[in-house]
This record gives structure tokens, sequence and C-alpha cells, in this order.
């Protein structure tokens, strides 16, 4: 029921921010200009508002043994939703601002619950997780990195919102599984929030997610992996890693490739994997279609790289050595599939960091 509410309140909250977009469409309009603007129209980017309005509705909406868990969440992401809500309207808070408010989200996560990051299942870190001060400052750091991540495959209809859809179902059907029916619920929540923005911004894209959305979604979807490590012990820290494993690898692939040409890590780009499939996959399949069928078609056909990490982190959850495999195994095949689409070549090299795309 609780999770039901939450979807049909974001639903609702979206269409009335479509609906009075004559209001606030003059601060809340996302333009057509820019790097990595790919929609034809100009279109509210305050999906965020949506999704917490929904999650706040199934909060109401859940018993107490639930609330006790998604309360304090939150909370602590409103500094996350703030500092990327305020960058949506103004269009002036720093990347530096904003990853350091997505940090404080993970921090003050910890200053209410007392939950950090307690292990990472690598031979030394573990035991620097064992002091408070690390611990803290690394769950800070991953909370950050993983919100952040899902900000930046937010480029095109249902993209960022379908993934996030995807790895909170999964929370949920994990903690159902290890018979942890409050944290499932907390998972379910937040996807049926996500579900119900999602019914809006695709196909149609009357919506967008936003970076306040964005940040809300990556920071509720990295607190769920610290809860699920810190109730679950017999669970490996590598699969919440597995399950957000295509936008983490997008960042670290990201931050490789801009490194090595010499381009800061915060400017916008076109050299994202899901710019490149729209340029070389979407366009050759549906050369006829309009940008709007392009844009969602792109959305829809990067699902799948998410399917297949959270795919093998159901399947050996406390198994770390086949979890790390599957990482690397993802990592590849995303070097792959990018190395297909700049070099025309399945082969990975050095080149593909540097691609050049016309």
């Amino acid at each position: 029921m609780a999770a039901w509410t939450a979807g049909s309140v974001a639903l609702l909250v979206a269409l009335l921010l479509v609906a009075s977009q004559g209001w606030h469409g003059h601060y809340t309009m996302d333009s057509t200009r820019g790097v990595q603007k790919f929609h034809a129209h100009p279109t509210p980017r305050v999906g965020g508002i949506a999704i917490v309005a929904g999650v706040v509705a199934g909060y109401l909406m859940a018993g107490s043994d639930k609330k006790s868990l998604l309360g304090p969440l939150i909370v602590a992401g409103i500094p996350a939703f703030a500092s990327g809500l305020l960058e949506d309207i103004t269009k002036r808070v720093s990347v530096r601002t904003r990853f350091l408010a997505t940090m404080g989200s993970g921090v003050l996560g910890w200053a209410i619950t007392g939950y950090s990051i307690p292990y990472a299942n690598v031979w030394g870190l573990d035991w620097l997780l064992g002091f408070t001060a690390v611990s803290v400052a690394f769950t800070g750091f991953a909370v950050g990195g993983i919100a952040n991540a899902i900000n930046i495959i937010d480029g095109f209809n249902g993209l960022s919102g379908g993934t996030s859809l995807i790895i909170l179902a999964a929370f949920g059907v994990l903690s159902t599984a290890l018979g942890d029916a409050d944290l499932a619920m907390t998972g379910l929540i937040l996807a049926g929030a996500a579900a119900g923005f999602l019914l809006v911004n695709w196909p149609m894209g009357k919506i967008f997610l936003g970076d306040g959305g964005a940040y809300f979604l990556g920071f509720s979807i990295a607190w769920l992996a610290v809860l699920l490590v810190q109730r679950h012990n017999e669970v490996s820290a590598w699969a919440p890693v597995l399950m957000c494993g295509f936008p983490v690898i997008e960042v670290l692939f990201s931050i490789v490739r801009r490194h090595r040409h010499k381009v800061s890590l915060s400017a916008p780009d076109r050299l994202h994997l899901h710019s490149l499939v729209t340029r070389r996959v979407v366009r050759r399949l549906w050369p006829q279609s309009s940008t709007l069928v392009r844009n969602s078609a792109t959305g829809a056909l990067m699902w799948f790289a998410t399917l297949l990490p959270v795919s093998i982190a159901l399947q050996w959850r406390s198994n770390t050595f086949m979890l790390i495999f599957g990482f690397a195994a993802c990592a590849l095949l995303y070097s792959s599939v990018y190395a297909r689409l700049t070099q025309f070549r399945w082969c990975f090299s050095p080149a593909t960091l540097v691609p050049k795309v016309a």
C-alpha cells in the first residue's frame, strides 16, 4: 500500500508540475541549448519534487518499523536534494558545492543513525574502516560518488529514472530474499516514487529528473547500500557495488577518459556511452524518427546496461570473488562496446579513452 501511494503521489505531482509549467517555467525549464541537450523543446527539470513528494507520502502510509529506516533517509537526503534543486532553478551552483552536499548527506545519515560502511571486503581497507572517522569519511565519499554517478547518466528520457528504478527494485528483491521486510519495503517505496515519475518522463519526456531528483535518487540508492551491509554482514560489500555497476563504471571510465583528454572532470561532453549509443546505434536503427523517439529509445536501450550487473549481484550476493569477477567482466564489456562505437573495433585500446567522434 505504501509503495502504491508513493507511486501515485509522485505521478500526480509530476503531472501537476507539467500542467503548471506556464507559472514556474521561467525558473524550472531546461533549455534545448547545450553540449548535453538532446531534447527538442524546453521542459521542466524539477521532477525531483515529484519523487520526494511520493517518498514522503509513502513514509506517511508505512508502518512504524519501515518509518524507522525511511525517516532518516528522507532527512539525510535534504542537502543532496536541496543543492540539486537549487541548481535546477538558478543554474549557478558549482559542481564542487553539489558534490560536498551529497557527501554531507552521507555524513548526516551517519549522524542520525550511527550507520556507516563497516567493511569493503578489501584487504587493508577493512582494517581502516574499523576506525569510526575513516568509516564515516569513506561513507560520505561513497554516497557522494553514487549520487553524482546517477546524475552523470541523466541524459535521456527514462535513462537515470529507469536505471534507478531497476536498482531500487533489486534492493527490494535482495532484501526480501534475506528476510528483511523493513528494508525491502523501504526500497519498494523509493521504487514506487521513481516509477510514478517515470510514467511522465518516459517515453513522452514531459518532465525531467533534474539534478535534485538525480541526487536524491542517487543518495537513496547509496544509503540503501549502507543499510544493507550494516544489517546483513553475510552480504559482500561488492554486491551493492555491482547493483550500481553501470553508473559506477560510467563515472570511472569518464574520469580516466577526461584525464587523458586533459578536460575538466566537471565539463559536460557528448562522449558518455549513452550519447554514443544515440548517435551510432539509435540513429541507424531509426533514421527517420523524431528527436523524441530517439531520445526515449536511447534511454530504454541503456536499461540493459543496468540489468547485467544487477543480475550478477542478486545471483552471487555473498561470493566476493564472483562479484569482483563480475564487475571486471562488466567493465570489460563496457570498454569493448565503447571501443566499437568510437574506434570501430571490439578490442579496447588506449585510443578508446581519447575518442574522436563526429
